[in-house]
């Protein structure tokens, strides 16, 4: 799963949403189409061209004129996803956009002016190892199920009082910053996103696809890279991809020092950690939010290896 927000791929968001809609809505000028695809948010999801370029732009109380106006959040499934993916998916992705700025009033996506589309095609670019390549031609469709989500987002919340920017960097670190610009991590939003769509749709996700190891092995550090090795080591049981996965996402946040710190943990050595984490789970309940049973975990393991150090 692959999500990315951008301030805009094809226009300037500093001003007007008319371009990016107008690029958005390139599959219904396709002369062979025979039903239009509409637009969706929380609200529905038969929402027309013209009304989501009226409310994105006209939600813009008190923002300047350099200020970005709204945002584009590109959700992309794996091929193995998209036979899962549901327009309820992307609501809840929203859901956990809103929560990720910790600000009051702002728990949902029904706190923010979003608008969703459903895209099934993709083009070579200029920048594609085919086209480089003489492979392809820039412009020609892709190959294979190529369905995506596309979402513009207001820069302000759905009351037009509240700023609110993905692009602001604090992470919750300095107190005083995110208590009055909110904070947000765009890490934590794809993770969120992954774990949302898994337990959604029941899919049992592999180690080596997951956002955390692709995170790990391009930015992670040699301790980090260590510790997924010895997580691989305990994937040949499909019943273990939730466990598995997620200490894996404990090694992307860098809760370990090394590969001794993250077994000690468990109470196990490394032969008895493989073993352990071989054996079935109980699943969580899925009615906790991701985000904040991940934070709860890490806390509580801090605490614990805090203590073992004080002995």
């Amino acid at each position: 799963m692959y999500i990315n927000i951008t301030d805009s791929l094809t226009t300037n968001n500093k001003g007007s949403s008319r371009e990016l809609v107008h690029y958005l809505e390139k599959e219904n000028r396709i002369k062979d189409k025979l039903e239009p695809e509409f637009w969706f948010n929380h609200n529905g999801n038969r929402i027309e061209s013209y009304e989501v370029r009226h409310l994105i732009d006209n939600n813009i109380a008190k923002l300047c004129k350099a200020d970005a106006k709204f945002f584009l959040v590109n959700i992309s499934p794996s091929q193995k996803q998209l036979k899962y993916l549901e327009e309820s998916y992307a609501e809840k992705v929203m859901d956990e956009y809103a929560r990720n700025f910790r600000r009051e009033g702002i728990s949902s996506a029904k706190d923010l002016m979003w608008f969703g589309k459903i895209e099934n095609h993709r083009y070579y670019g200029h920048k594609d190892k085919e086209v480089l390549n003489g492979e392809r031609k820039r412009g020609e469709r892709k190959e294979g199920n190529q369905m995506h989500i596309q979402i513009i987002v207001s820069r302000k919340d759905a009351s037009n009082k509240i700023k609110l920017s993905p692009m602001n960097n604090s992470k919750g670190k300095n107190e005083a910053h995110s208590k009055k610009l909110g904070q947000f991590n765009r890490v934590a939003l794809k993770q969120s996103g992954e774990t949302i769509f898994d337990r959604l749709f029941g899919f049992d996700r592999g180690l080596k696809d997951t956002f955390s190891h692709a995170n790990v092995q391009k930015n992670g550090s040699t301790a980090q890279r260590e510790q997924m090795d010895i997580l691989e080591m305990t994937t040949n049981q499909r019943h273990n991809f939730e466990h598995v996965n997620e200490l894996a996402r404990d090694v992307a946040d860098g809760l370990f020092h090394s590969v001794a710190d993250m077994v000690k943990v468990t109470g196990q050595s490394i032969s008895g950690f493989i073993e352990a984490m071989l054996e079935p789970v109980q699943s969580i309940e899925p009615d906790v939010n991701p985000v904040e049973l991940a934070a709860r975990k890490r806390r509580k393991r801090k605490m614990q290896q805090n203590q073992g150090l004080g002995r």
